[in-house]
């Protein structure tokens, strides 16, 4: 998939409520926040199931009852319609 222009980018985004674009990184992210430990394990691992093989455009950051997820596609050093594909396929899970 080829890279998407930041206007592109911009509107997109409109279409992954929750997700914010870092424009320095050229990624999106979301963070989520759970009840605790094992419900945030719970929910990536809920994830991972679902995007066993497009987890490497995927970076997850787990922290206590918080998880953030950043989207890139390193190929393409930046965004394409995938990482969008998949911030949505996220937002369903949670």
């Amino acid at each position: 998939m080829s890279k998407l222009s930041l206007e592109q980018v911009k509107l997109y985004l409109s279409k992954v409520p929750g997700w914010k674009l870092e424009e320095d990184r050229m990624a999106l992210s979301r963070t989520y926040h759970c009840r605790d430990f094992a419900t945030a394990v719970s929910f990536v691992n809920r994830v991972a199931e679902m995007l066993e093989h497009d987890s490497q455009h995927v970076e997850i950051h787990l922290a206590g009852g918080t998880v953030t997820f950043t989207l890139a596609t390193r190929e393409a050093k930046g965004l394409t319609g995938k990482d969008f594909a998949l911030a949505q396929t996220i937002s369903k899970v949670s």
